[in-house]
C-alpha cells in the first residue's frame, strides 16, 4: 500500500514538471514497487511512469490514457 507521499509523488512522476522537490524516499519507494523506472540518458536521469503505475494512476484518476 502507498502512503500518501508516495501516492502524491507517483501522480506527480506522469507530470511535465520538475521533479527535484519530491522526497527522494518516495520516490525509491516506488522504483522499489516497480511503479516507476529511473533511465539513465546522456543528459541525466529521468523518471518515468512503469505499466504497472499507469495502471495505478489511470484507475485512480479514471483518466484516458
Amino acid at each position: 500500500m502507498l502512503s500518501p507521499h508516495e501516492f502524491a509523488a507517483l501522480l506527480l512522476v506522469g507530470e511535465p514538471r520538475a521533479l527535484d522537490d519530491l522526497d527522494r524516499g518516495d520516490l525509491a519507494s516506488l522504483v522499489e514497487s516497480q511503479l516507476v523506472a529511473l533511465e539513465e540518458l546522456a543528459s541525466g536521469h529521468r523518471l518515468r511512469l512503469t505499466e504497472r503505475g499507469n495502471s495505478v494512476v489511470k484507475a485512480v484518476t479514471r483518466r484516458p490514457h
